[in-house]
């Protein structure tokens, strides 16, 4: 029937919904971080600990997609995605806020998927989906000039860190697009979701925990470094992509990227409240659209383009 080829498309849109609202609390959990311990640290302690969390509870369905030539080009590339991700965006936050730090890596995602899937399969958007899109991508805009009160303290000039934060914002966006491409691609030639992860994010966790190894030493000199970064690995890592891994068996990469702009949306309030940054009626409005839009495409019925093994 119908209705029942709608409802798993559905469930993978809310599952996204839910792995955004973990992926929102990254930011202002970083900011509790002691202030020795940079962001690159934090973003190799998170993806290291949360991809091998992932390899080990799927560890044969991994194997099975590593070991599956059609599929492990797929997860090296995306593994590049993994270890670039979390090194460029939480520096990126560090230095021009977690408002703009988010809100540049996340609300870049889909227009960067938009064109992968563009260069390898000629793939044409549904106008359901560029329309969403647009207005996600309008509010992005509003909410990066609304976010004034991000400021790169440790930068000799804000403008210039911020300008600098900006800029691995972007590359952040582009390798989160990478690996989400990456994984629908896996997923697609048949493996399943969560081997697809494991092992994707297994990969990625190898050149990460050289990183660690390198930067990671002031996470072990308090229990609040090394609690912040259980929860960061757990929540917003391990089980936002369990949830993120039942998304991509059933929706595109660029609508799953538009519905994870709902990741800004949240990080933004939290930014607000919690933290202390500051957003004007510009950026409120940001907000709005961001919200509408997601919503809209979340509770919309997606075209079945393609069949995903469970």
């Amino acid at each position: 029937m119908h209705s029942g080829a709608v409802r798993p498309r559905t469930t993978g849109a809310w599952a996204l919904v839910l792995a955004s609202l973990l992926w929102g609390t990254t930011g202002t959990a970083a900011t509790f971080m002691p202030a020795e311990v940079g962001p690159l640290a934090i973003g190799a302690s998170t993806m290291t600990v949360g991809g091998i969390l992932l390899f080990a509870v799927s560890a044969r369905a991994s194997i099975a997609a590593i070991r599956d030539a059609a599929s492990r080009r797929w997860l090296v590339v995306g593994g590049l995605g993994v270890l670039v991700y979390p090194l460029a965006f939480y520096t990126s936050m560090d230095l021009a806020g977690v408002a703009i730090g988010n809100v540049v890596s996340l609300g870049t995602g889909p227009v960067f998927a938009a064109l992968l899937e563009w260069v390898f399969e000629r793939h044409r958007l549904s106008r359901l989906w560029l329309a969403c899109t647009a207005v996600a991508v309008a509010g992005v805009i509003l909410l990066a000039v609304g976010a004034d009160g991000a400021v790169a303290d440790a930068a000799e000039s804000p403008s210039v860190g911020i300008a600098f934060g900006v800029g691995l914002g972007l590359l952040a966006g582009l390798a989160y697009a990478l690996y989400t491409y990456s994984s629908s691609r896996a997923i697609r030639v048949g493996q399943s979701a969560r081997g697809v992860m494991g092992g994707m994010f297994g990969i990625g966790a190898l050149p990460l925990a050289g990183v660690l190894l390198l930067v990671g030493g002031p996470l072990l000199q308090s229990d609040r470094a090394l609690g912040i970064a259980a929860y960061l690995a757990t929540g917003p890592m391990f089980l936002a992509y369990l949830l993120f891994g039942i998304g991509m068996r059933t929706l595109r990469s660029s609508t799953a990227t538009t519905i994870t702009l709902l990741e800004p949306f949240v990080a933004t309030l939290l930014a607000v409240v919690v933290v202390g940054e500051r957003l004007n009626p510009v950026g409120w409005a940001g907000l709005v659209l961001i919200l509408a839009s997601v919503t809209v495409l979340a509770t919309a019925r997606q075209p079945a383009t393609f069949r995903q093994s469970p």
